[in-house]
């Protein structure tokens, strides 16, 4: 049987774009519209299983509907940009998936799925539509189903002339009748005044359509409704017109070119390796191992004992730990390429050599390597303490490209086209599949690994000198990489007991909760079960279901927050969540990283992978422990200093990216307010709301706050108002309020933007580079979102490479200064150290000095800080 699916385009974007969070993946880019629709897709390929498939969307804004009424759709709200963004790669998704999609100039999607439709029907076809709009409803019969998407997007309600006549009492052909006489706000239908649906239908169960009613006018019951129905006739006909879905649009394609055939799975994976869908990769099993490529012939030596006339004073080193996790994890061999030749040295020989551990540690001994910090780190938990690099490929590669994959050597050499080095995966395997190869096999792929640094460390450093990043690469990163290392092998100590201590105390606080629960709801039930949740509360308490799955009740949180005020019960059953994710994800997931050895956690900070500079941490993620509710604040009293008598030092920079902004801006405005030392929201709300200091209330400043801060991320007054739970035209006013104010942060985003138009780059205060290939493109919703990149990258990337540069300076400071104080952790724009009491009232001068001096900007920086027993104390 021939099954054709048509996919209302537009109206299911929509429906995923507002039914998710504003989701975006690592490089900025907005992602829930696409990741709904993703999931609705394959929903549809798994239970639908269609031969024939067709996504339809609309061509434009103005159509032939409006030649008959000129408003029709007016007052529509301008698509949110955060939703504009992400129509190109749904496009990309539905080419990955060899998805035909059309479109028609002049005519609605609605007209295209009307006309296959009906041209399937006719051949015998069995015809599904999806969408979020009931128009559609009115194309149901006995071999077309409706799917209508509800509040979610994977959920949907599906309708057949049997459950438009259960539900609305009527045929699917009367829908435009119905719609006529009602009309329909959403796309600006008039229909007749005073007639809502329940009328409506009681009049088209009695008289059929709008015609037959109208010629019928003397049969109607009711005063008001018959003067309508005879003033506004003809605007009943047009809405009935207007309503009409075609039936025989002039496409251009036929029911053969929707033909469905399936995916590619390598195109797949790669676009969701790029919108940041984990989750979603976990359902494609894994393709067929890529064959090894053709490499040239490398001689090479396996060594049997180190000697010192291999060891030269220049060459590139190879320290290979394979394990993610490089602080638990065995380093299986090492190799060297140097003027002497290829060299491997297994790990056993090498690490027991004096004479390779010496050069190791000599500073003079430059080395090139692939992710220095990896390399000094799986160094020291064996004792060595390796000095002298000067060249980091990974680094020096980030640096000239951060959006480009930087996973191993072969991928970085690949865009030289340096091809005599093979992928880890190929060599290793991947997954539960993954297995360290033979000796002979593992020593070829190291010496092929050290000799691409080799070959490929002038061209790098070349590169970096015609961006003038060499200073960058060698004056910031390069000795960043080695105050992180000794950070990740110091680790912070946790007091486990307190971590334990407080999961008991979370117990108890979800068991007394759970009992409140109980005594609400007036029985005992699994709260974590979404089934007799919803059963409890939307059957025995009466709460409105305001979103249903296949399963049963939405439970889901923005279903809960919604119902909150309705029910004490919901707000209880919302933090009881909180607090379970709480106990399994920070308490449980703490617990299970805490060194057996060291009694700390050991952190990995990903050097090289944000486009912005900034550092982010894994393994575990120090960085995104909750702090909004209290208990989560209180996991931090589980970090604490590493010896007796000493104490957690935390400073943060103040507002350091609107400082930055008044810097790069050069507004005088903004200046000023920061030289002198007003509070910037507290003026910002002056400002947008035009009232003194005195009168700007706490709504105000978090108003203007978010406006402060969402100007530094190029928000658009959808987002803005989507934060504040504000209208987009208030939220618009602020905006333009704003920008009034400070004329100097409007004109430095415009100059910007055509900046990076002539250059397709954009840098930061020490040259940091971000490449916007979209900047000029002729789809204005990649434009669009590569212009706000544009502008708020100098932002971010500067304050990144600003508190980069003080810790750098903090640790040499601190070394010269003979303090025993250490830097711990970096979150963002604070820094976490420990330090004996005896040395707190030196650091409280010494820290902010270096810190608010590292770099020299047109306004001060500013730092606070504070210091406890514990990492909680120190806010």
């Amino acid at each position: 049987m021939k099954k054709l699916v048509l996919i209302d385009g537009n109206s299911i974007a929509y429906r995923a774009f507002f039914a998710l969070p504003l989701l975006h993946n690592d490089k900025g880019i907005h992602t829930n519209a696409i990741y709904g629709f993703t999931m609705m897709l394959m929903k549809i390929l798994e239970e639908e299983k269609p031969t024939h498939l067709l996504v339809a969307f609309d061509a434009g804004k103005t159509t032939f509907r409006h030649e008959t009424f000129g408003e029709y759709k007016g007052g529509r709200q301008k698509t949110p940009p955060e939703l504009s963004e992400q129509f190109p790669f749904l496009r990309k998704l539905l080419e990955a998936y060899h998805i035909r999609t059309y479109e028609l100039d002049r005519y609605e999607a609605d007209d295209i799925i009307g006309t296959l439709c009906t041209q399937a029907e006719k051949e015998g076809f069995d015809v599904k539509i999806i969408s979020g709009d009931r128009d559609l409803t009115q194309l149901a019969s006995d071999h077309v189903t409706v799917d209508i998407t509800r509040k979610g997007i994977t959920d949907v309600e599906s309708y057949t002339p049997g459950t438009v006549k259960e539900k609305y009492g009527i045929t699917p052909a009367q829908i435009i009748d119905l719609k006529g006489l009602m009309g329909d706000a959403s796309d600006n239908i008039p229909g007749v005044p005073g007639i809502g649906e329940k009328t409506a239908l009681k009049l088209l169960k009695e008289f059929g359509t709008v015609e037959q009613l109208l010629d019928s006018l003397e049969q109607v019951s009711g005063k008001k409704v018959k003067e309508n129905l005879t003033q506004y006739r003809d605007v009943a006909l047009m809405s009935k017109q207007l309503a009409t879905i075609l039936r025989d649009a002039p496409l251009a394609i036929t029911l053969e070119d929707t033909k469905y055939e399936g995916y590619d799975v390598d195109k797949v994976i790669a676009l969701f390796k790029e919108l940041g869908f984990q989750s979603l990769l976990g359902k494609f099993a894994p393709t067929e191992q890529e064959q090894p490529a053709h490499l040239n012939a490398i001689s090479y030596t396996i060594v049997k004992e180190v000697t010192k006339e291999m060891l030269t004073d220049e060459a590139a080193v190879v320290v290979e730990v394979l394990e993610e996790n490089y602080h638990k994890a065995p380093i299986l061999g090492f190799a060297i390429a140097n003027e002497k030749g290829n060299f491997f040295i297994p790990a056993e020989i090498a690490l027991s050599s004096a004479a390779f551990k010496q050069w190791l540690e000599d500073d003079k001994m430059k080395k090139s390597v692939f992710d220095a910090k990896r390399a000094i780190v799986a160094l020291r938990w064996k004792g060595i303490a390796m000095c002298g690099v000067d060249f980091d490929l990974l680094i020096a590669s980030y640096l000239l490209n951060p959006s480009q994959s930087t996973e191993d050597i072969a991928s970085i050499a690949k865009t030289k086209q340096y091809t005599d080095v093979q992928p880890d995966e190929i060599v290793y395997g991947k997954g539960a599949k993954q297995k360290v190869p033979d000796e002979s096999a593992l020593a070829e792929h190291l010496v092929r690994k050290a000799a691409a640094i080799r070959a490929l460390k002038d061209t790098f450093i070349a590169d970096l000198k015609a961006n003038e990043q060499y200073a960058l690469f060698t004056e910031l990163e390069l000795p960043l990489t080695l105050v992180l290392a000794d950070m990740e092998f110091l680790g912070i100590t946790v007091n486990v007991e307190r971590l334990k201590a407080m999961g008991q105390e979370l117990q108890g606080q979800l068991q007394s909760l759970e009992k409140e629960i109980y005594e609400l709801a007036g029985q005992a039930f699994n709260i974590n079960s979404p089934k007799q949740l919803g059963t409890i509360l939307f059957e025995k308490l009466q709460l409105p279901a305001l979103k249903k799955t296949k399963t049963g009740y939405s439970t889901s949180a923005d279903v809960l927050e919604k119902l909150a005020p309705q029910h004490e019960i919901v707000e209880k059953i919302l933090h009881y969540r909180q607090l379970g994710k709480l106990q399994s994800t920070y308490i449980e997931g703490l617990l299970k990283v805490v060194h057996e050895d060291t009694n700390k956690v050991h952190t990995i900070f990903n050097q090289a992978l944000t486009q912005t500079g900034r550092l982010s941490s894994t393994e575990p993620n120090l960085q995104n422990i909750p702090i909004r509710l209290e208990e989560g604040r209180k996991i931090r009293q589980a970090f604490v200093p590493s010896e007796p008598d000493w104490v957690i030092f935390a400073a943060d920079y103040s507002q350091i990216e609107l400082r930055v902004l008044a810097h790069i801006a050069n507004d005088e405005n903004l200046i000023a307010a920061f030289q002198n030392d007003l509070d910037i929201h507290t003026k910002t709300a002056m400002d947008i709301f035009h009232v003194r200091a005195e009168e700007v209330t706490q709504q105000m400043r978090r108003h203007a706050k978010a406006v402060n801060f969402g100007i530094v991320y190029g928000i658009s007054d959808y987002g803005l108002s989507q934060n504040l739970n504000i209208s987009r035209k208030e939220a618009a006013q602020f905006i333009e309020r704003y920008f009034a104010s400070f004329p100097g942060v409007k004109q430095y985003m415009e100059d910007i933007v055509q900046q990076a138009k002539q250059t397709g780059y954009v840098t930061t205060l020490l040259h940091r580079r971000r490449y916007l290939p979209d900047i000029t493109s002729r789809n204005f919703n990649l434009r669009s979102f590569a212009e706000r990149t544009a502008m708020n990258t100098p932002i971010q990337g500067s304050a990144a490479d600003i508190i980069k540069k003080a810790m750098i300076d903090l640790a040499e400071r601190l070394q010269k200064e003979g303090m025993r104080a250490r830097i711990l952790l970096q979150v963002h724009d604070e820094l976490i150290l420990e330090a004996p009491k005896d040395e707190v009232e030196q650091l409280a001068k010494i820290v902010p000095a270096v810190m608010e001096h590292t770099v020299e900007l047109r306004v001060p920086l500013k730092v606070d800080y504070h210091y406890g027993p514990t990492w909680y104390d120190a806010k």
